[in-house]
């Protein structure tokens, strides 16, 4: 019997590395949510690599976003802020500078409405569960079952 990786465990680091990226980018594009593709590639991982899944868990940013969602189904009032400046900084420069038809005009602006109705209904951690928690994740006490 052979120790070759299977097919499955491959695809699901290919999946878990597909998703990290995606949620790379949604950082800059407010129209792709970063959190839930990070959630995928820590599921990808937890079942595929325990090296990616404590690099990803330990990361400086990418895991206190997974803690904090993890463990209180909230984000940093940082993160929030952040979010809600880019977002409407993105889709109000396409909405008034790029785009020149008025129906996708609407439509752009009715989507960052939908976008910032989600990001604010979203549970605020306090600023000092937020610190407690990147630090946790920066001294590594974020374990990759906790």
């Amino acid at each position: 019997m052979t120790n070759k990786p299977s097919l499955r465990k491959w695809l699901l680091i290919s999946v878990g590395l597909f998703s990290l990226g995606l949620a790379t980018a949604g950082i800059f594009l407010p129209l792709l949510p970063t959190t839930p593709f990070l959630l995928l590639a820590a599921a990808c991982f937890i079942r595929s690599s325990d090296r990616l899944y404590r690099w990803l868990i330990g990361h400086r940013w990418f895991g206190t976003h997974i803690k904090n969602y993890r463990e209180h189904r909230a984000v940093s009032p940082r993160l929030k802020i952040g979010t809600l400046i880019l977002l409407w900084g993105v889709m109000g420069y396409t909405a008034l500078r790029v785009v020149e038809l008025p129906i996708v005009r609407i439509l752009l602006l009715l989507i960052a409405l939908a976008v910032t109705i989600h990001v604010l209904s979203l549970k605020t951690l306090s600023q000092e569960e937020a610190r407690d928690l990147a630090a946790e994740v920066e001294t590594g006490k974020a374990t990759p079952g906790s």
